[in-house]
């Protein structure tokens, strides 16, 4: 398994100062994946980050500089935002859910653009508006009909929560444009995530590009903005392959050039939004190992954090089949052997790895799980069995800090 020393330097240095398990956050790769998508895409796409992937006030403060949007998918994301320093004009709101009060709190603090994912939620936010005496900028999410084979999740051609079914646009779309508090500047599409096949990702841009023609023509003689999910996905386990970025931008260039090439386009800004694409490598899961026992033949490393500070991990967060994620023994060297890895958890499910390949695990090594940047502390119950949450720490060139963020949930 590969990984540097001078990672291993970093990492031991991070779980010596602020313990484990702890989340460790490298700045230098998330921005040095912006900056490859940047040049990657020759500036076709402006990008917006899901801050679902990861809410951490440190990481959303870094990503003001990597990226020019940034997609909220609660009221409370969006005022972590604010707080780490976000204008609300480069901010979007997501989600099929939204509850009135955060309707009106995302209006009334200037959000760049509402989201509709029904209709509901139109007639909410016109009404909301115009007692506030406003037009507020919106975009329409389609829920297409179909999605290439090789998405991990798929959200079209199903009955879904997210978006205007294709099939109801011509039915929908002339309700939600009638009403005059809202101004519908363009349009906004996510029909799957973590690909790693380039040509089914083209494949997919090229069908949200028809969509957007298409709706476009018929209500949104200038569209301002046109957002594709981006679905761009990461190696979690050995034996991935990492997505060819190249060979994506090789299929869908031409396709792009041809859509800003029609007069209706000419001034609309293409959007990719992206979660684990940008932060999911540039981050690790360390944890201790606390305990080893035999078992009916098989080793097992018992450590200090398991599925409730990293319930992907564990395989528990939307994966059908669970596989290891990639990992290593920090600062570890010796012949590789079979080991289960399981957390501190009273339940049998408490498990991060089974027949992994590390070098002979003992009590108090580190273990460092691989692609954690996304979707780790804020997607996992960390309140289950009530043990204290594990630390985030971001690693700077200046050096590493505590960054520890455990939001409160937002009330009415």
């Amino acid at each position: 398994m590969n990984h540097s020393s001078a990672l291993d330097v970093w990492l031991l240095s991070a779980a010596a100062s602020f313990g484990t398990p702890s989340y460790v956050y490298l700045a230098s790769a998330i921005e040095s994946r912006a900056a490859l998508l940047r040049q990657a895409f020759e500036g076709r796409f402006a990008l917006s980050f899901a801050a679902k992937s990861n809410p951490n006030p440190a990481l959303l403060s870094l990503m003001r500089g990597q990226a020019e949007y940034l997609d909220v998918s609660s009221i409370g994301e969006f005022r972590t935002a604010l707080a780490a320093g976000w204008e609300a004009a480069r901010i979007s709101f997501t989600g099929p859910g939204k509850r009135q009060f955060e309707i009106r709190e995302a209006i009334e603090g200037d959000i760049g653009e509402l989201i509709l994912e029904s209709v509901r939620e139109a007639v909410l936010a016109n009404s909301i508006a115009g007692e506030l005496g406003r037009v507020q900028h919106v975009l329409v999410r389609i829920a297409p009909t179909t999605v290439p084979k090789g998405f991990g999740d798929q959200m079209a051609g199903r009955p879904s929560a997210f978006g205007i079914d294709w099939e109801d646009v011509a039915r929908d779309m002339p309700e939600i444009a009638a009403l005059p508090n809202l101004k519908i500047v363009g349009l906004h599409i996510y029909s799957g995530t973590q690909c790693l096949k380039p040509e089914a990702i083209c494949e997919n841009y090229r069908s949200f590009i028809g969509i957007f023609r298409e709706v476009c023509e018929a209500y949104i003689p200038l569209p301002e903005k046109l957002v594709f999910g981006s679905g761009l996905g990461i190696p979690y386990h050995d034996g991935d392959l990492p997505l060819d970025l190249a060979a994506v931008v090789a299929g869908i260039a031409a396709d792009l050039d041809g859509l800003k090439a029609l007069p209706q386009f000419a001034g609309t800004r293409l959007v990719l939004e992206l979660g684990r694409y940008l932060v999911g490598e540039a981050g690790y899961f360390l944890t201790r190992v606390i305990s080893v026992k035999k078992s009916r033949g098989v080793r097992i490393g018992i450590c200090d954090g398991g599925m409730n500070n990293h319930l992907p991990a564990s395989g528990h967060f939307g994966m059908v089949m669970h596989r290891n994620y990639t990992m290593h023994k920090v600062g570890g060297q010796g012949e590789p052997e079979k080991v289960n890895l399981v957390g501190p958890l009273c339940t049998s499910i408490d498990r991060l790895a089974v027949a992994a390949m590390l070098p002979r695990i003992e009590e108090g090594d580190l273990i460092a799980v691989h692609n954690s940047g996304a979707y780790g502390l804020t997607a996992s119950p960390i309140h289950f069995i009530s043990h204290a949450p594990p630390c985030e720490v971001l690693i700077e060139a200046v050096g590493m800090r505590d960054v520890t963020h455990i939001p409160a949930l937002p009330s009415a």
